[in-house]
């Protein structure tokens, strides 16, 4: 099945993306840092589990615009 592509996303919109991940991210690490304190390993799973999803965003997207050192997204 071919997947159609519009390619109609500007680079403003990804770097706009790339900022709105990494607060994401960022307020994941500190829902983490906030349920480590008061020993609630329900929320720390779950936290670690966005933030690391989310690395993965904005390391696909800084390799997308082209950033120095972003070999591959997948290593």
């Amino acid at each position: 099945m071919q997947v159609e592509r519009t390619y109609e996303r500007t680079w403003d919109e990804i770097e706009s993306m790339l900022t709105d991940a990494q607060n994401e991210r960022r307020q994941w690490q500190f829902r983490f840092d906030r349920a480590r304190r008061i020993d609630d390993r329900q929320t720390m799973k779950d936290a670690a589990r966005n933030a690391k999803a989310l690395e993965g965003v904005v390391k696909t997207l800084r390799w997308t615009l082209g950033e120095q050192g972003i070999e591959s997204p997948l290593q």
